[in-house]
């Protein structure tokens, strides 16, 4: 009884989100199964019942947390840069080292029939989409000429994910995978200085 108390408190609702999220970023949304994560974490099945009644109830939460993560974590500190100018670059440096976060995408990209992914992956890509066009605007693009770059980028991201992820190409070295990052950020961020 004692140890079960004692996992409950060792173990938050957060700490089993975050299990969730890297069990499925490496095996995907199918292999998240409540047995193998607490195997994973080690503890009981009973500490995860202390926190969530369901594995349903799990994914739901962990699919909120990841996509809170983008929200708080990423777009916010991109909003907190004064010059529009530097937004674009400095995002696309940081999401391109952001890993974590790039796996579980992925693995949502493969899970698009999952009536829980569905409308946090339709959610994400609406404000991000949105983030972009705004961010393009500010840096001097024309509101559709804003919105065309910012589909090219989310293409490419999307894209790049796909290929990387999902097909194990390319193979790129940390100095190539920098460069390419460099190349999109000469190849997406707009010429044209703000107004």
């Amino acid at each position: 009884m004692n140890d079960a108390k004692n996992e409950r408190v060792r173990l938050s609702a957060e700490d089993w989100e975050d299990g969730a999220l890297a069990l499925i970023a490496e095996q995907g949304v199918g292999a998240l199964a409540v047995e193998a994560l607490a195997r994973r974490l080690g503890v009981t099945k009973g500490s995860f019942y202390w926190h969530f009644r369901t594995r349903e109830a799990l994914l739901q939460a962990a699919l909120e947390r990841w996509e809170e993560f983008g929200e708080r974590e990423v777009l916010a500190e991109i909003e907190r840069i004064v010059d529009p100018r530097k937004r674009l670059p400095e995002l696309f440096r940081r999401v391109a080292h952001e890993l974590q976060p790039h796996r579980v995408y992925a693995a949502l990209l493969k899970a698009l029939d999952h009536p829980q992914v569905v409308p946090v992956m339709a959610r994400v890509s609406q404000r991000r989409m949105e983030f972009l066009t705004r961010m393009y605007e500010e840096a001097g693009l024309e509101p559709v000429t804003a919105l065309h770059r910012a589909r090219l980028t989310y293409a490419a991201y999307v894209g790049f994910l796909q290929l990387n992820f999902t097909l194990g190409l390319p193979r790129l070295s940390h100095e190539e995978f920098d460069a390419y990052v460099e190349h999109v950020i000469s190849t997406l961020t707009p010429d044209k200085p703000a107004e």
